[in-house]
């Protein structure tokens, strides 16, 4: 077993997140426009810190997590937290 403090900061965030949405590896690839024969096996090499995507990819992956790209790079967990408590709705008044 891969000892999740060794995966790079995205790897382990992007997994935190999708798990926390209660979506599979293959929905989530899909929603971001991954051709579905392959969208689980992409999601789980990002994962796992095999392959990084580049940033478009993470971008629609960051949408349908509803999560700002700057949240999988914090390599802090207190400031990952604040990134993804500042875009959550209603959080902050204008």
């Amino acid at each position: 077993m891969v000892d999740k403090r060794s995966l790079p900061a995205y790897s382990r965030r992007l997994r935190e997140a999708r798990e926390a949405r209660g979506i599979s590896q293959k929905t989530l690839g899909i929603q971001a426009g991954i051709d579905e024969f392959v969208a689980s096996t992409r999601v789980n090499r990002y994962e796992a810190g095999v392959h990084q995507p580049d940033l478009q990819t993470l971008q629609r992956i960051a949408e349908v997590l509803e999560l700002p790209v700057a949240y999988f790079y914090a390599e802090d967990d207190e400031l990952a937290q604040l990134i993804k408590d500042f875009k959550r709705p209603g959080k902050h008044k204008r």
